[in-house]
């Protein structure tokens, strides 16, 4: 199978599994947002070990402890991971697929806002209308519905930044996703033994919910692996291209598995933001085009 070839199915599965990441947590029935969050990473941090200790990766690790201004920000990103994750978890729990989708379709704008806010990039006039055509979208919902649809705000702001800051460290996604874990794991220990003494742990209620939590790392590394067999083998813009599938099978996913309402001003402001990311897809193609030229 020719590398692109496998560089495509490899990006689809990756997409595919968290994109699908609603059905899988939508399993722990009475298990609370914040305990499957600590589940989340206390598992996810054995298994990357594991990994890591199989493939004989342990030297970026060293070298990212070994520099403590980088330690700095892996401990932001580790925050702002933990942040994304938490409020995603309460999202399928609380059966709001449809904004944490949103969220996931406004990512690639707010990466284009903070890029040009932040490190002062030059944004084309295109970039900067469906940015602000974004921004129309989610006003409707505000004028419109009374209310923000802070979820989507808080996964696509949280995972905007945390694309920002992660850019600047040195890491590959593999180390990365473990420092990071890494540094949450002496919170999640804590909060894991006070659940446990306080009698409201979950994890040795039954076996099948012991082993979700379990299983909850094993699925955070796994796509994470797919995605960088993805990444090194095509194009950005392809990579870009295949990004769609995560938010696009959650919108199907809260309407036909969860049944969620979706109401006219609702989708009125998916519409919009549908557009807005039209929009800069064609400017983005576009640009690279005469850059290619």
């Amino acid at each position: 199978m020719p590398e692109q070839t496998k560089g495509v199915w490899y990006g689809v599965c990756a997409y595919t599994i968290w994109g699908s990441f609603a059905l899988f947590f939508a399993l722990f029935q009475g298990v609370p947002a914040l305990e499957i969050l600590v589940h989340r990473i206390i598992w996810s941090c054995v298994f990357l070990a594991i990994l890591i200790s199989g493939l004989r990766r342990w030297q970026p690790v060293k070298d990212a402890f070994a520099s403590p201004r980088q330690l700095w920000r892996v401990l932001g990103c580790a925050l702002l991971i933990a942040l994304n994750w938490g409020v995603y978890i309460y999202a399928v729990e609380t059966r709001h697929v449809l904004q944490a989708s949103l969220g996931y379709f406004l990512t690639p704008l707010v990466n284009v806002a903070l890029g040009m806010v932040v490190l002062r990039e030059q944004m084309g006039r295109w970039q900067m209308a469906a940015v602000a055509i974004a921004g129309f979208g989610i006003a409707l919902q505000l004028l419109m519905l009374g209310e923000l649809p802070w979820i989507s705000l808080v996964l696509a702001f949280s995972f905007g930044v945390y694309g920002l800051l992660r850019k600047q460290i040195q890491l590959d996604g593999l180390s990365g996703l473990f420092v990071e874990t890494l540094l949450l794991l002496p919170l999640g220990l804590i909060t894991f033994g006070w659940l446990t003494t306080s009698g409201a742990s979950n994890f040795t209620r039954d076996l099948p919910t012991g082993s979700l939590l379990m299983a909850s790392g094993v699925l955070t590394a796994i796509p994470l692996l797919l995605f960088a067999g993805a990444a090194r083998r095509l194009r950005l813009a392809t990579v870009g291209f295949l990004m769609y599938i995560n938010p696009t099978l959650q919108f199907v996913i809260a309407l036909l598995v969860f049944n969620e309402p979706l109401s006219p001003i609702q989708l009125t402001s998916f519409m919009v933001i549908w557009l807005a990311l039209i929009v800069y897809s064609i400017s983005s193609w576009q640009g690279r085009v005469r850059r290619a030229v």
